[in-house]
């Protein structure tokens, strides 16, 4: 399930894209998917987020990742926020989408 929704960080009043999903790979967010999710956050210039309840995790990286412990079937938030940020959103939904595989550009 993706829930997608446009808001605005109270702070900043600048426009931020999130999506809620489920993760649905077998084994969960290990040290290689978070490395795939990490790799394609790296190319875009918008800050770029994980939450899991109500921790808050950089999707830029892997240890912060790594810390959200990520089981089969959690769901998470990710939100992106800054130049290019539903492009980011659209790339990384996809990533999480193919169970955390690399995505052909």
């Amino acid at each position: 399930m993706i829930e997608s929704r446009t808001g605005y960080r109270w702070r900043s009043y600048r426009k931020m894209t999130e999506t809620t999903i489920t993760i649905n790979s077998d084994a969960g967010v290990h040290a290689r998917p978070a490395m795939v999710f990490v790799r394609e956050a790296m190319k875009h210039q918008c800050e770029i987020f994980m939450i899991k309840d109500e921790m808050e995790a950089n999707g830029k990286s892997i240890m912060s990742l790594l810390g959200l412990a990520l089981a089969p079937g959690t769901k998470i938030i990710i939100r992106t926020d800054g130049e290019g940020e539903e492009e980011a959103l659209k790339k990384l939904i996809g990533i999480v989408n193919n169970n955390f595989k690399e995505l052909d550009n």
